[in-house]
């Protein structure tokens, strides 16, 4: 397929994936169970962490935790006594423990006692065209710049330093910044640019991205992330992270 080719192929393919009846059976569907701006934040980015297996197994633990919040989970945040945690010392999902846990409410309470959005752990003191590299390493560097932080906890959030694709937060990133009127994503945060997004690089996307030579780097890193995406900005510079859903659709329903 020559350019215009690709482009229009992949845009058909967005707007199938790219509507109300993707969300059930994915992660986004959680972000989606919560109205207020800090809830879908939180329970959103809860979802990316766990989203590495089956659909179902993320949106189930997913659930799981925030039940363990009463399903208010701003509320909870500000709110929780040492007793409230007690429950999350069961909790446990694949390498994520009751020590991650108590140290992501740690955390969150710390930060919204500070902020009113989780937005601003991605913006604050950063210039308005701070690339995403800098963004998710000023992330992370925040994320873990509470005292006697786990060491342990470093491994479920993403930092590009690690050569690491970055694939569950730029999925989160992706329905915070992303606006559109197909109602998947979110676009509840107006720092980012959607063109400012990286591409979620998955196994599904990574592969089909190969087949369609939108990817040439042999390993699956960071810089394949930014490979990737630099070659959608070709069909679509404002949006080129819309393609995720017409790259991760034919890997995953069509088996492409």
């Amino acid at each position: 397929m020559n350019r215009q080719e690709l482009k229009s192929f992949l845009d058909a393919k967005v707007e199938e994936y790219n509507q109300p009846g993707f969300i059930p059976n994915d992660p986004v569907s959680i972000p989606h169970e919560f109205t207020k701006k800090q809830d879908i934040e939180i329970s959103g980015f809860i979802a990316a962490v766990f989203a590495w297996g089956q659909r179902k197994t993320i949106i189930n633990k997913s659930r799981e935790f925030l039940n363990l919040m009463g399903n208010d989970p701003h509320n909870f945040l500000i709110n929780y006594s040492e007793s409230d945690l007690k429950p999350f010392l069961n909790f446990k999902h694949r390498t994520f423990n009751s020590t991650d846990a108590l140290y992501f409410l740690h955390f969150f309470r710390w930060f919204y006692e500070q902020h009113e959005s989780l937005e601003e752990a991605f913006t604050v003191s950063l210039g308005e065209e701070a690339s995403m590299e800098i963004r998710l390493t000023h992330f992370f560097e925040l994320f873990f710049s509470l005292p006697d932080h786990p060491i342990r906890t470093y491994k479920h959030i993403p930092n590009p330093l690690r050569k690491s694709a970055c694939k569950r937060i730029n999925m989160f990133l992706r329905w915070m910044v992303r606006d559109d009127d197909k109602g998947v994503d979110f676009g509840i945060w107006k720092r980012i640019k959607p063109e400012q997004l990286i591409c979620p690089c998955d196994l599904h996307v990574d592969r089909v991205a190969r087949k369609l030579r939108l990817i040439k780097r042999k390993q699956t890193d960071w810089q394949t992330a930014v490979e990737l995406t630099e070659n959608l900005k070709r069909l679509d510079p404002q949006d080129p992270v819309k393609y995720d859903f017409a790259l991760f659709g034919l890997g995953v329903e069509e088996k492409f």
